[in-house]
């Protein structure tokens, strides 16, 4: 699926957030040297890792 720069962007913080609170990553191996939540948070969402889903609303005006 194709995600808008919004939609990324909402993701991303989204589950940034609940790894600095302490939710396990999805990865099976982080990368050396990666600490910051948003940047592990990132590298999940490029390896399509991210257990969030979105949901568009399909009617049309």
């Amino acid at each position: 699926m194709e995600y808008t720069r919004f939609e990324k962007a909402r993701i991303i913080g989204a589950r940034a957030l609940q790894i600095s609170m302490g939710a396990p990553s999805t990865l099976a191996k982080i990368p050396k040297g990666v600490y910051d939540p948003i940047e592990i948070a990132m590298v999940e969402f490029k390896e399509d890792a991210i257990p969030i889903t979105v949901k568009r609303n399909t009617t049309t005006n």
